[in-house]
């Protein structure tokens, strides 16, 4: 295996997991983002307030798109084992 294969190999590992990791964390960051306004305007400065709705709609974000999660993993895991013996 060459640098360039691992290179190329961590660069694809990465961005899967970008992608795996991305509609969860931004389901949370985006109904944190709105809890904090409405906490901002009501000035109630409680932090389990925020806590409940984040890991709520996250939740709901990780069941709604595991489907896609796990045929993504899934296709990237077959690609890396069938070029197995590309790399050796």
């Amino acid at each position: 295996m060459n640098p360039q294969d691992a290179i190329d190999l961590s660069r694809e590992a990465m961005i899967i997991a970008m992608f795996i990791a991305a509609p969860v964390l931004l389901a949370g960051m985006f109904v944190g983002l709105l809890i904090g306004l409405l906490q901002a305007l009501t000035q109630i400065q409680e932090q389990t307030v925020a806590f409940v709705p984040k890991l709520a709609a996250m939740v709901l974000v990780m069941a709604w798109t595991f489907p896609w999660l796990l045929n993504r993993l899934t296709e990237y895991c077959q690609n890396l084992f069938t070029d197995i013996p590309r790399y050796l």
